[in-house]
């Protein structure tokens, strides 16, 4: 049956739907021998000869689900030109590629998902979803009352407004104080520049919710797969935190 190709590609566990889209539009991909540039391009992956990069794309019947404890110090990519750690060498005993369904900064700890499954981590981190993801963060000194309400009702970055937020004050002193941000969006590095959009100075940063998940028992570096009802359930999560 004819699919789209990008679909192919996150099907393979290759990448994610948009990510296929850049490596569609790059030349990497060839059907038959043939190399396909262009976005909608259709392929039979029961029929046709599929590559990417010249090595064959092959779709797999197993699709993983992992929950990490990202620790600070990896990059959630599969390679990094820079030669840091990247979060997969983390996963020991995992035989199929998989990859992060969204970021999490280079100094930023706490909960990823990674998956095969390109649909899955599609609907999970598009926007339109508005699926909660709340942030554990540590600023230096105290925080004033109006930081807290800007951070709440949204403040205006670079690439524009954000959406009104969930903040608690859960620790204070004057060497340092803790609170909570729960957010729905997910632009780059929002939470930090949030941050210092008030005058915050982020000194640790941990992703602790994602949806209904928590991390649990979970150390840095450890991870566990979900359960098919935890799957589903954050499949279908847009519809029910908005």
């Amino acid at each position: 049956m004819l699919e789209r190709l990008q679909k192919i590609l996150s099907r393979a566990g290759v990448a994610s739907r948009r990510e296929a889209e850049t490596i569609i539009t790059a030349g990497r991909v060839a059907v038959n021998g043939k190399v396909v540039t262009e976005l909608g391009s259709k392929a039979d992956p029961d029929k046709d000869r599929i590559t990417l990069d010249g090595k064959p794309v092959r779709l797999k019947a197993e699709r993983i689900y992992l929950l990490l404890y990202k620790p600070a110090g990896y990059v959630t990519t599969l390679k990094d030109p820079e030669g840091r750690p990247v979060v997969t060498e983390l996963l020991k005993g995992i035989g199929e590629r998989v990859y992060p369904v969204g970021r999490l900064d280079y100094n930023t700890e706490g909960l990823l998902f990674l998956t095969n499954d390109g649909d899955w981590a599609n609907r999970l981190a598009h926007p339109r979803h508005e699926v909660e993801k709340e942030y554990l963060v540590k600023v230096r000194g105290r925080v004033n009352p109006e930081q807290v309400r800007r951070l709440s009702e949204g403040v205006e970055l670079d690439d524009g407004m954000t959406a009104p937020a969930k903040v608690q004050l859960v620790h204070e002193s004057e060497r340092n104080s803790r609170l909570t941000i729960t957010i729905h969006e997910g632009r780059y590095r929002q939470v930090r520049r949030m941050c210092e959009a008030v005058s915050l100075a982020v000194a640790s940063l941990k992703r602790s919710r994602y949806g209904f998940l928590e991390l649990g028992d979970l150390r840095p570096g450890e991870f566990r797969r979900l359960t098919p009802q935890e799957v589903a359930r954050l499949a279908a999560s847009g519809s029910s935190e908005k």
